[in-house]
């Protein structure tokens, strides 16, 4: 009895063991891969693979009737994934350079300041550290966001670029495909206007025709109008000439 009684209770323990566990791990800063598997930085690749071995052999869906251990295997499997890429693993590191730095500065300690070990100071070291991975993340999708919208302008441009090639495709095919149009109504042109300067001509031609053969007609019928008189000038110089000869008459008789 007592032995069902102790089973039953190790059963219990274990279950609150993963249940604690599993919410720790759902409750750790998901930038911090550390934080989720409960390791401090700069622990050696086997730590890390040891680590994860335990936690997700104690958390692993099939073995517990939690609704949330999927979700926090998952993450657990993420942080150790992550940790295994050497770059990411590095900035992650570096962040928690950073961290210790900004908040050594702030305090105006030394590095060899003996608070630097004890608990308080992990416990804002972890927080400074989600500081400068929140603000690490946002430039981060900032930079995604900008690449984004350069990678969209450069579609665009791209696309608009392309529609001008097939407008012009358009409308060069068109306009050779009513090259024959265009030079049809080009010689219909030139023959109505070398018809019409032809038509123009021929009046003309009519017109001084009929003028010298009615000039000729009338002079045939004496009709033509009297020539104008001599100017003034004239008449008088004349009528002295004859004066100057009729006195010339008389002195010879």
């Amino acid at each position: 009895m007592s032995d069902d009684v102790d089973a039953l209770l190790a059963k219990e323990a274990s279950e609150h063991t993963k249940d604690s566990e599993i919410d720790r791990i759902l409750n750790a800063f998901p930038l911090d891969a550390y934080s989720v598997l409960d390791l401090q930085p700069g622990v050696s690749p086997s730590d890390i693979k040891n680590t994860y071995r335990k936690k997700s052999l104690l958390i692993h869906p099939d073995r517990t009737k939690n609704p949330r251990a999927p979700d926090a295997f998952d993450r657990l499997k993420k942080a150790e994934t992550a940790l295994a890429d050497e770059e990411t693993r590095t900035a992650l590191d570096s962040a928690f350079t950073d961290a210790r730095r900004i908040l050594i500065r702030e305090r105006r300690w030394t590095i060899h300041d003996p608070r630097l070990t004890s608990d308080e100071f992990l416990v804002d070291w972890r927080r400074k550290t989600q500081e400068v991975l929140v603000e690490t993340e946002l430039r981060k999708r900032k930079r995604a966001k900008a690449q984004l919208e350069e990678e969209g302008r450069l579609k665009r441009e791209h696309e608009r670029e392309v529609e001008e090639r097939r407008l012009k495709r358009e409308q060069d095919r068109a306009w050779e495909d009513s090259r024959d149009t265009r030079v049809k109504q080009w010689r219909d042109f030139r023959k109505k206007r070398d018809a019409a300067t032809a038509a123009a001509a021929a009046s003309h031609s009519k017109s001084s025709r009929s003028a010298i053969n009615a000039r000729n007609a009338t002079k045939k019928l004496g009709l033509e109008p009297p020539r104008a008189a001599p100017a003034s000038g004239v008449t008088k110089g004349s009528s002295g000439k004859k004066k100057k000869i009729k006195s010339s008459l008389q002195v010879l008789g």
